[in-house]
């Protein structure tokens, strides 16, 4: 099991609680307290985005920002990626494709991500729900489902020292968890997810992602863009993820919990497999 767990995301340091017992009373304890950081997108020279993000996987993170905003079309358009620390935070410099750079500038606005912001920066309202592409969804069974949500607690090791992490699990059609990524924000860890994806070049015809979160309409937008068919969650779907689902043709499930989930979308033409 590979879970790109490093110790760059967490942070070992004393921390004054209060813990409640018939009352409330405080020590001091160390604890593993998992770590925000700025992380810059650097294209070409020219800076794109700060986003708050746990400060691993980078170039997953990177590459999966670039796809699922529409920067890249491809993984091939991404030339080379450059790290540099600082005590300010963090900046990827990406090289991209010339004519991706010409478009980026043509499209080019200021964004300042939060944690579990997804349109921060849009400058009118109809920039703010973009198309959304068609994909194709996997048939898939309750067992599946049921299966990753079995598998997803051994494959977050920063959310089991720390509390405080979102992971997007890719599965394959069996629900057994092949790729998980972690950060602090739920956006972040789908975009590392879909750049570990994409550098790999995985097939994605047959599997579903599992996201520790709501599905809300950025999820489903970056899956689709992706060309990823089925999303399950632990939470509810929003009104508007459920509209998209419905127009990109993807396969929707949410309230992910063991022995329960909700399916919200099925296309038609995809039958739910027993098994």
């Amino acid at each position: 099991m590979s879970t790109h767990y490093t110790s760059d995301a967490v942070a070992r340091q004393p921390v004054e609680v209060r813990r409640g017992a018939n009352g409330w009373y405080t020590d001091t304890q160390e604890d593993l307290l998992a770590l925000e950081r700025p992380v810059a997108m650097v294209y070409n020279g020219i800076s794109h985005a700060v986003m708050m993000a746990s400060p691993a996987d980078l170039e997953d993170f990177a590459l999966g920002f670039s796809l699922s905003e529409g920067i890249l079309a491809n993984a091939d358009e991404c030339y080379d990626f450059d790290i540099h620390e600082a005590p300010q935070g963090l900046t990827v410099h990406l090289t991209i494709a010339s004519q991706r750079m010409a478009e980026l500038k043509q499209r080019r606005r200021s964004l300042t991500g939060r944690t579990g912001c997804g349109l921060c920066g849009t400058e009118a309202l109809e920039q703010a729900i973009r198309p959304i592409p068609s994909v194709v969804a996997p048939s898939l069974s309750d067992a599946a489902i049921q299966r990753s949500l079995q598998e997803l607690t051994a494959h977050q090791p920063l959310q089991s020292a720390t509390g405080a992490s979102h992971g997007a699990a890719w599965c394959d059609a069996q629900g057994h968890i092949q790729r998980l990524r972690e950060d602090v924000g739920r956006h972040n860890a789908l975009d590392k997810l879909i750049g570990a994806l994409a550098r790999e070049a995985l097939p994605l015809g047959e599997g579903f992602a599992l996201v520790t979160s709501r599905a809300s309409y950025e999820m489903v937008h970056k899956c689709a863009s992706a060309g990823i068919g089925a999303l399950v969650a632990v939470s509810a779907a929003t009104a508007l993820a459920v509209e998209q689902a419905q127009t990109a043709g993807l396969l929707l499930a949410g309230f992910a919990r063991p022995g329960r989930h909700l399916i919200y979308h099925r296309p038609t033409s995809v039958a739910m497999a027993h098994g």
